[in-house]
């Protein structure tokens, strides 16, 4: 078999891209580890920067984002017992959209086999070979068989866990990395949200995360030790947790339910450097990881399926390699502010095991600050809602 590009990992990355590159007539094939229905039971963010959500609309996969989601026009912030909004069209022009990443993917699979894309799902033993020549090509077995793919390139979309930033070797590879002390014990539940908004609450007790998938299915976190599970929880306890660090007026309408999920994520910020090898390239988590404070997770995926995606464009129609030589460096330099945003908001509002009364009280004078300065405000907002490609 050949296809022009080979991508790995059937995600919302890997799958996007593979539609973009489709309707520009560049041929793909998609490999994924598990089926399609494991991947669309993953529970997933839902906030979409408008960059990520222009990327949808070009590649033909809006019709359902644009009729069900959620237009959300700025945030919420708690602390104690005290709350403000930042509104992110009176900074910048631009709200955010709110639809589940699970929706996401199931439009792009539904266009990509409505369009006969090639998928290849229950594959294994991925290899990837020769990534520094102009003959790379890509191995895998299903149920034992083993096939050969040669591509011009490939694109890694595959996650932290895949075989793709494995393929760089280690001295060519450079990993940064930190782990946060806590996690996020969240549900899932069929009750209507408890506010329009989403409302990221700082408390003595941690924080909390009040979000919603549309207008009778809400998602809501807490924050909590690395060492619990979800078993720990029944769902009266986060329920009783939750209202104990958002505002009594929030709590006070809170609707809650039976969860029809509960997991615990940790949280985790990662790059490694760079994103291209000759011509194996990484994108979304195979190259980074960002703590979902900030919602910055998919839509870090879009920016790098932007860049890559014009870059294959420009290298197939034009002969020209400046997109995809430029590929890492511009990707990565978008990479670490999104980092650097998603860091700074998961210390402004979590508790740490180790800090100190000083912390606390620099923690409270940023929430003060934030709540004061319309400047400060206006920096939040345009990190929020996405910084431009």
């Amino acid at each position: 078999m050949r296809a022009q590009v080979v991508i790995i990992g059937g995600g919302p990355s890997g799958l996007l891209l593979s539609q973009l590159l489709h309707k520009k007539g560049i041929d793909t094939v998609v490999l994924e580890r598990k089926t399609r229905d494991y991947v669309l039971s993953r529970i997933r963010a839902g906030i979409l920067e408008t960059g990520f959500v222009e990327l949808m609309r070009e590649a033909g996969v809006s019709e359902r984002m644009d009729a069900e989601c959620f237009i959300h026009d700025g945030t919420l912030i708690s602390y104690d017992n005290e709350m403000f909004g930042i509104n992110f069209v009176e900074h910048t022009g631009t709200p955010v959209v709110v639809y589940g990443q699970t929706e996401v993917t199931r439009d792009l699979y539904d266009a990509r086999e409505k369009m006969d894309g090639k998928l290849v799902f229950n594959v294994e033993d991925v290899e990837i070979h020769d990534a520094q020549t102009d003959s790379p090509y890509v191995t895998y077995s299903v149920a034992g068989e083993e096939s050969r793919i040669d591509c011009d390139f490939v694109a890694g979309c595959d996650g932290f866990h895949g075989v793709s930033r494995q393929a760089i070797p280690l001295d060519i590879r450079r990993e940064y990395e930190k782990v946060y002390p806590f996690g996020w014990l969240g549900i899932l539940s069929e009750t209507p949200p408890v506010n329009d908004e989403l409302i990221y609450a700082s408390s003595d007790r941690g924080f909390a995360l009040c979000s919603m998938r549309n207008a009778n299915l809400s998602r809501y976190y807490i924050q909590c030790s690395l060492s619990d599970s979800p078993d720990d929880w029944s769902d009266q306890m986060f329920w009783d947790e939750l209202k104990r660090r958002i505002p009594e007026s929030q709590a006070d309408k809170l609707i809650t339910g039976p969860s029809i999920e509960k997991s615990i994520a940790p949280l985790r910020s990662f790059v490694t450097e760079p994103m291209r090898w000759g011509r194996l390239f990484l994108c979304g988590d195979a190259a980074h990881i960002v703590p979902p404070t900030g919602a910055k997770g998919l839509n870090t995926a879009a920016s790098d399926i932007y860049y890559l995606y014009h870059g294959l464009v420009q290298f197939f129609e034009d002969n020209d390699t400046a997109g995809i030589d430029s590929y890492s460096h511009k990707a990565l330099a978008r990479i670490w502010k999104a980092e650097r945003f998603s860091w700074w908001m998961t210390n402004l509002l979590h508790r740490y095991p180790e800090q100190t009364e000083f912390d606390l009280k620099m923690q409270r004078a940023d929430l003060e600050f934030l709540r004061e300065n319309k400047t400060a405000q206006s920096v939040l907002a345009q990190n929020y809602v996405g910084l431009p490609y």
